[in-house]
């Protein structure tokens, strides 16, 4: 979820800029601003930095397996380049998700 409170300092930032000669309208294009950065922001995919740490938790952690499956074959594959009989590989049982 996207933090309101920095789009209403941004439109403030904004509004601020804008020439003397329109301050006028100063607050309704603060409005303005906020609605236009409010819409940009929502069509972005964005994600929470919570939800961007499970994610990259998850990543580590299949990188972590993919890395011992691999070791796992090359293993397999030398004793087999070796021609030494391969003792079977005892069932993984399956695991649950974190």
């Amino acid at each position: 979820m996207i933090d309101l409170g920095h789009i209403d300092d941004l439109a403030r930032r904004l509004s601020s800029l804008v020439p003397p000669g329109l301050r006028e309208g100063r607050e309704e294009l603060q409005e303005n601003f906020k609605s236009v950065l409010q819409a940009g922001l929502a069509r972005l995919d964005l994600v929470t930095r919570e939800e961007f740490d499970v994610q990259q938790a998850v990543l580590l952690r299949t990188r972590e397996k993919l890395e011992a499956l691999q070791a796992q074959v090359s293993q397999l594959e030398a004793q087999l380049a070796a021609g030494a009989p391969t003792a079977p590989m005892p069932p993984q049982s399956p695991q649950q998700p974190h």
